[in-house]
């Protein structure tokens, strides 16, 4: 058993554990849904990136917490993005971005560390 911590419950916390009656429930859907969100990535993370697309993703990626609605917009950020990096094909990347899936899409920014 590990150790208790306390945690924030933020919106989607809230949301999602919000029909449940005492803190074993919580809990339990908690690691329920880790357990399922961790096996998504290691199922999903499938989009082969060079170097120079790596380092565009970071690039867009560095704002910080990336949003859903932010991930899901990829590739747009990738067509506005106003730097250049050596050895970039901007256009392979955003058909790369465009055909994922968004678990791919999570999966990739979670490689990346964001």
């Amino acid at each position: 058993m590990n150790q208790k911590t306390k945690i924030y419950f933020g919106p989607p916390l809230v949301q999602l554990t919000e029909h449940e009656k005492n803190t074993l429930e919580i809990s339990g859907k908690i690691n329920r849904c880790a357990e399922r969100y961790l096996e998504i990535l290691r199922q999903h993370n499938r989009i082969e990136v060079n170097d120079a697309e790596r380092e565009c993703l970071r690039q867009i990626c560095q704002i910080g917490y990336m949003s859903t609605l932010e991930i899901h917009e990829l590739a747009d950020e990738v067509l506005d993005g106003e730097f250049e990096i050596e050895g970039l094909d901007r256009e392979a990347l955003i058909k790369k971005l465009q055909s994922a899936s968004f678990a791919d899409l999570v999966a990739l920014v979670e490689e990346l560390g964001f």
